[in-house]
């Protein structure tokens, strides 16, 4: 297993690993369609090599877990402010849960924000409900903050995002004062 920054040839297989992830983290709690919706936007080949191709602080590109060159985890993240970064994307095939694999993404994008930006603290957006998520973030010491509107709700949807944060700097005395 090996962790690297993605590219081109990598399109296809983050395409795909997204998207099977995204259905098995909401389809059971969100619609149908609003799942279709998202993946049409943010996992279509355009997009996707577009932000492998095109990155910068905003966004840092994917990173992408390969098992013998074949793609099963694929993250991404960039910086949300000053020294705040922000794990935007973060989805394993789903038959590989469990194997460390989102750890070794969690810690690539993490180790791209600080060293390569300056971040000393990380957000990430989780899905209500989202029972992969929400232990996977607690675990690795992010805490919850609050609760926000899901992003792309249409007339009548009214999904919530949780909002968590972690101190990358080591600062306890900031941690507490969150």
């Amino acid at each position: 297993m090996e962790i690297v920054k993605a590219g081109p040839q990598h399109v296809q297989g983050i395409i795909d690993v997204c998207a099977a992830g995204y259905w098995a983290t909401y389809s059971e709690t969100h619609s149908k369609e609003y799942i279709e919706r998202v993946i049409d936007e943010f996992y279509n080949r355009e997009r996707v090599l577009s932000e492998v191709t095109d990155t910068n602080r905003n966004w840092g590109g994917y990173f992408v877990a390969l098992d013998g060159g074949e793609v099963v985890g694929a993250g991404g993240g960039g910086m949300n402010g000053e020294g705040s970064g922000e794990v935007f994307v973060l989805y394993l095939k789903p038959d590989r849960r469990n194997e460390g694999i989102g750890t070794r993404l969690l810690d690539a994008i993490t180790k791209q924000q600080k060293e390569e930006f300056g971040a000393h603290e990380q957000w990430v957006s989780v899905g209500k409900g989202n029972q992969k998520g929400i232990p996977f973030y607690e675990a690795k010491g992010f805490a919850f903050q609050q609760e926000q509107q899901g992003y792309g709700n249409s007339k009548g949807e009214n999904y919530i995002s949780l909002r968590y944060y972690r101190n990358l700097a080591g600062n306890k005395k900031e941690e507490v004062a969150r």
